[in-house]
């Protein structure tokens, strides 16, 4: 007897859990629920606030300031990263696999820019600053535009 309540219980729970996993969450009209634009909206913030320190280090590769450069680098802008991990989490599975890889390229491109500034080298540093540049440019397209209303 106790061994048929117990499976009467489990399939309860299971048709219970069936159900829940069929009731559509809501979602905007990008497709994407409310809950994860919010994240991406706190996140997208942060990431612009990030990118609109560009031009400081437009000036700081221009002026060769290697030391800047890295702190820069290693400074404000190195959570850019972990911004784009939280949004391409949250995006449309669609969308997902395109912004992981602009993301990737943006942080070579840094990596580049960093290591470059390391060794001194100053056409290398303005090649990788380029990319850094388009790789920012390239991610700020892949944002929802409903994250910036």
């Amino acid at each position: 007897m106790l061994k048929a309540l117990r499976r009467l219980a489990a399939f309860c729970l299971c048709v219970a859990l069936s159900m829940g996993l069929m009731a559509p969450a809501a979602v905007d009209a990008a497709g994407i629920n409310p809950d994860d634009l919010g994240v991406i909206r706190r996140q997208a913030a942060a990431f612009e606030a990030t990118k609109s320190r560009l031009p400081d280090l437009a000036r700081l590769v221009s002026e060769e300031d290697w030391v800047f450069t890295r702190n820069l680098i290693h400074g404000p802008m190195q959570e850019v990263g972990r911004e784009m991990l939280y949004i391409n989490q949250r995006l449309d599975k669609s969308d997902r696999k395109a912004a992981d890889k602009v993301a990737r390229s943006l942080k070579e491109a840094m990596a580049d820019l960093d290591e470059a500034a390391r060794l001194q080298d100053f056409s290398r540093m303005q090649k990788s600053y380029s990319a850094v540049a388009a790789g920012f440019d390239a991610y700020s397209d892949l944002i929802p535009a409903e994250a910036f209303s």
